[in-house]
């Protein structure tokens, strides 16, 4: 099983005793997606709504503290996931529908990834 979250960042690097140029450049930035019932698997429930990062500033800072440098934006892109993770995430959730205040697993899934969910052969997903 294989996942990650995929955000397009912008990050701004400012080092004492250098000029750079540019100094901002945009990248893609992958976070492993934790395995569902596992800490940390409700990621997506508490950073994204509809598709989009939930809270700017917020994940702005995780970010930074992921990456060690500062992101000046961010903007998700995809869930990219093997059919295994899929497969598990669904169960996951559908095990507690009330901890996400939802009547089905699609409705979970499209309140917090909206159509940004992609599955993939477990090849083609980089390893993180």
């Amino acid at each position: 099983m294989q996942a990650n979250y995929v955000f397009r960042v912008t990050v701004q690097l400012d080092p004492s005793g250098a000029h750079l140029d540019p100094h901002r450049f945009e990248t893609v930035c992958r976070l492993p997606a934790a395995t569902p019932g596992t800490d940390g698997w409700l990621f997506f429930q508490y950073n994204l709504w509809r598709g989009d990062i939930a809270d700017a500033e917020h994940m702005q800072s995780l970010l930074t503290e992921k990456l060690g440098v500062e992101v000046v934006d961010a903007s998700f892109s995809e869930l990219e996931t093997d059919a295994a993770y899929r497969a598990a995430l669904e169960n996951e959730i559908e095990t507690d529908l009330s901890r996400f205040n939802a009547d089905s697993v699609d409705a979970v899934v499209h309140q917090h990834l909206g159509s940004s969910i992609h599955v993939r052969d477990a090849e083609a997903i980089p390893d993180t």
